[in-house]
């Protein structure tokens, strides 16, 4: 019997067992290698653990639904690295369990926002997002101001993190729950927001500042946002020519 394409198409059984050996051996050589090479498998420079109140908010921001409308994936386009700052690095992942890349940007990537904004300005924005953008659609998460967190159980998560491979100390992992003792979600949501990204210096655009008019927009300005540089003057006309003479010379 001559082997062809259409004895594919008619057999189901072979079309699938053909398709399933195709797709787990380009499966195979695309990310087999990445396992063993060190820039998707070690930290970068200055990366460090998330404290307990950082790791306490980054369990907020999962539980919340956060990445169903904000990627944490910088691609390295200038259309984005202008907008939301250096390019994202599988370096800055590795203690993320499990990462936020997220696939959908209904609101702005976070993966820079680290530092950008104060506080104070979090607060607002997590309160009633409309105060600050009046075009968002983001829900307000007024009940994380109130809601204290469980303190008791961060020793136990820090603990398992540490069997994955984040480094915890035993010393960080014993302390943890006096670290967050009488902190509200909110605090710690906002203390995860500030660290975010922070590990690689954004090279982006600076920020300008998102707000209403007035003291509200001053109050909400990003942290270490400057005014723009005055643009430099105009060169002045160059003098007409003398009459009678040839300027091209």
């Amino acid at each position: 019997m001559k082997f062809s394409h259409e004895l594919i198409e008619k057999n189901s059984a072979l079309l699938i067992l053909l398709v399933v050996l195709t797709v787990s051996v380009g499966g195979l050589v695309e990310i087999l290698p990445l396992y063993f090479q060190k820039s998707t498998t070690e930290a970068v420079d200055g990366i460090k653990p998330y404290t307990a109140l950082q790791q306490a908010g980054r369990d907020i921001y999962v539980r919340e639904g956060c990445y169903n409308c904000h990627s944490q994936m910088i691609r390295p386009f200038r259309a984005e690295t202008e907008r939301y700052g250096h390019y994202s690095v599988a370096g800055e992942f590795v203690y993320d369990h499990p990462f936020q890349w997220g696939s959908k940007r209904t609101g702005p990537d976070l993966q820079r926002v680290g530092g950008r904004y104060s506080d104070e300005w979090h607060r607002i924005h997590l309160h009633n997002p409309r105060d600050l953008v009046p075009e968002s659609n983001m829900p307000a998460y007024t009940w994380l101001a109130g809601a204290p967190l469980d303190a008791a159980v961060m020793p136990s998560k820090l603990r398992a993190l540490s069997r994955v491979g984040v480094p915890y100390t035993e010393q960080e992992i014993v302390e943890s729950e006096k670290a967050v003792a009488g902190k509200t979600e909110e605090d710690a949501l906002i203390a995860y927001l500030q660290v975010m990204g922070t590990a690689i210096k954004s090279r982006g655009a600076p920020v300008k500042p998102i707000g209403v008019p007035g003291a509200a927009a001053a109050a909400t300005a990003p942290a270490g946002a400057s005014e723009p540089a005055p643009a430099p003057a105009a060169a002045p006309a160059p003098a007409p020519a003398a009459p009678g003479t040839n300027p091209s010379r």
